[in-house]
């Protein structure tokens, strides 16, 4: 078996969420031909799609070709739409999750999902959660790394997912046992990397290694004990930087544990214990796959695609099963074992 927890979906058809709401930002689908599509902002091409983005019936025929039993689905990040007014917001996250509970629905065996929520407003956001839960049937939720700017909420600045007003919606996903996928977007610096595909490249995994470091400084992962949260591309930067960030909790704690007393290490895997939370498998490299399974342990380690964008991995699952060293059952627990336990399949 592969069960895939990182994919991406659209519906085929969206509406004008600029003109609906009056305002600019939002994103617009413009069809090319039955095949193809932009995604646009504004009169910006943000990005060129496929077919195998919005229909269900090309997604198995591609999984079947590459062997992978289910996808989790979950929007395209761009659709978050933080920056948005709340109950704006709200309307998008409810198109998208019922769009993705039809999929999973006629699809059962194939798909689960993950919806999105409104996180600039937290009750909403909470609201959302449980609908998804409890009445979609998702496994869960996709969430930003942070949380953008919004005049409407708490004011200009952005919260991280440190932030006291996001316990709402923690305890929310704790109480209902619904798995949290954290996945960069609005990446910093961003107005510093204008070339090379840099915000991608460089500013993903440090997005996300902000977000681990915010929950564990922050001391969610103390306050609800049995939240389950994975995030994508292999936790970004923060496996190959533990050492430094250790090492800052030890040397300043004055600067660094101001919020929580406990060592980041004590979070990650030891002899008796896995991580306390999880990571996809996408880092495209043997070293750091290996890497990940001995800072998480295996039991928190993934199979994660990104399909079905460029970035991804082409052939789920290949880099797990090309490692000669790992065994058969390393191997399973990688490619859907710990999938299953994170979605609570």
């Amino acid at each position: 078996m592969k069960i895939d927890i990182h994919t991406h979906i659209l519906p085929k058809e969206w509406p004008d969420m600029d003109k609906k709401f009056g305002y600019s930002g939002f994103v617009r689908l413009e069809h090319c031909d039955e095949c193809s599509a932009r995604m646009m902002i504004e009169n910006r091409v943000f990005r060129e799609i496929n077919d195998n983005v919005w229909d269900p019936k090309r997604r198995i025929e591609e999984m079947d070709r590459t062997a992978v039993t289910m996808q989790a689905l979950s929007t395209v990040p761009v659709m978050f739409s933080y920056w948005a007014k709340p109950r704006d917001a709200l309307e998008l996250c409810r198109l998208l999750n019922d769009h993705i509970a039809g999929v999973v629905h006629d699809n059962p065996k194939r798909f689960a999902g993950l919806g999105t929520v409104p996180l600039q407003d937290v009750d909403l956001a909470a609201q959302e959660l449980t609908r998804c839960v409890r009445e979609l049937g998702l496994s869960g939720v996709e969430i930003g790394t942070h949380v953008d700017p919004n005049d409407d909420c708490h004011g200009p600045t952005c919260r991280n997912l440190d932030h006291p007003s996001l316990d709402v919606v923690w305890k929310t996903a704790q109480d209902l046992n619904a798995a949290i996928f954290v996945h960069p977007w609005d990446m910093m610096g961003k107005d510093r990397m204008p070339k090379y595909w840099l915000p991608w490249l460089v500013g993903m995994p440090a997005e996300t290694s902000l977000a681990i470091c915010s929950m564990i400084f922050g001391g969610v992962f103390e306050r609800f004990p049995r939240l389950r949260v994975a995030f994508a591309h292999g936790g970004g930067a923060f496996p190959g930087t533990i050492g430094r960030i250790e090492h800052g909790f030890r040397v300043r704690p004055d600067l660094v544990a101001i919020d929580n007393e406990t060592e980041p290490r004590k979070y990650l895997a030891s002899d008796k214990r896995p991580g306390r939370f999880y990571v996809d498998s996408l880092v495209h490299d043997a070293d750091a796959l290996r890497l990940l399974i001995r800072v998480f342990g295996a039991e928190r380690v993934a199979l994660g695609s990104d399909y079905p964008f460029p970035l991804g991995e082409a052939e789920p699952g290949k880099l797990i099963e090309s490692i000669t060293d790992l065994s058969a059952k390393e191997k399973s627990q990688l490619l859907f074992e710990t999938a299953r336990e994170f979605l609570g399949l």
